[in-house]
């Protein structure tokens, strides 16, 4: 089959093992994906040690910021390194297609994702004595979609950017937005309209909403269903457009 032809399972499997091979020999990368936000929640827990009231209202919220940010970063950076080396270009002249490119990178990257928000989720409800009202798995799944969210924003953005140093320039643009707009420093509702209709059409909006649903409710929320499903929707949509814009030729 052709490179031009529909998805491949085989395929997406095969480019998904080389990627994690290559992970495996990549400590320090590995420890950036997957001990960095667990350091950071640690550090925030014990920034609020006098206020624990704080750590349990933000950081539920940095539990699926930190690994959306983390994922946008390595994988926009491993992704421009495929390209800028030649590795892109010579995988695409042979049968492999741009989706199943797209996707093998997702779901290696989506494994590492597993583990990183199984480790933070754990780190904060177990270890750092984050209350949360709702159910620590419902606040592990909400961080897992956003690191696979961060994956699919790096993903796509690398296609954009000539040099690693250019990809590290589109945290600033991509994420630093998201961050001031999504409902973490102030509640949306009280910005200026105009932001907050901004903030309404950014991913990471629905990312800290869902986690705050898992903070304040019992049991699930049609906000909650709304949200994840926004967050997954978006990192779907994202990926989809990474394979459509996927060159191939090296920079």
């Amino acid at each position: 089959m052709t490179a031009t032809g529909t998805l491949s399972p085989s395929r997406t499997t095969a480019t998904a093992a080389r990627v994690l091979r290559q992970l495996r020999h990549d400590p320090r990368t590995i420890a950036l994906m997957i001990l960095v936000p667990c350091v950071m929640l640690f550090l925030l827990r014990y920034v609020f040690d006098g206020s624990a009231r704080t750590f349990d209202t933000i950081g539920a919220s940095l539990l699926g910021i930190f690994p959306l940010i983390t994922m946008f970063l390595v994988t926009s950076i491993a992704t421009l390194r495929e390209r800028t080396s030649g590795t892109l270009e010579r995988l695409l002249a042979m049968p492999l297609g741009k989706a199943d490119l797209i996707a093998g990178y997702a779901l290696a990257f989506g494994a590492v994702a597993v583990v990183q928000s199984v480790l933070a989720t754990g780190l904060a409800v177990w270890v750092l004595d984050l209350d949360v009202t709702g159910s620590p798995w419902l606040l592990l799944l909400v961080a897992l979609l956003d690191a696979l969210l961060g994956t699919a924003l790096g993903l796509f953005v690398s296609a954009f950017a000539a040099s690693e140093f250019q990809a590290v320039q589109f945290m600033p643009a991509v994420i630093f937005p998201q961050l001031l707009l999504c409902g973490l420093f102030t509640p949306r509702d009280a910005m200026h309209p105009v932001l907050e209709a901004v903030s309404d059409v950014l991913p990471m909006s629905y990312a800290v909403d869902g986690m705050n649903e898992v903070l304040r409710h019992t049991d699930l929320t049609t906000a909650f269903l709304r949200d994840i499903t926004i967050v997954a929707a978006v990192a779907l949509l994202v990926l989809t457009l990474g394979a459509a814009t996927l060159k191939r030729r090296t920079a």
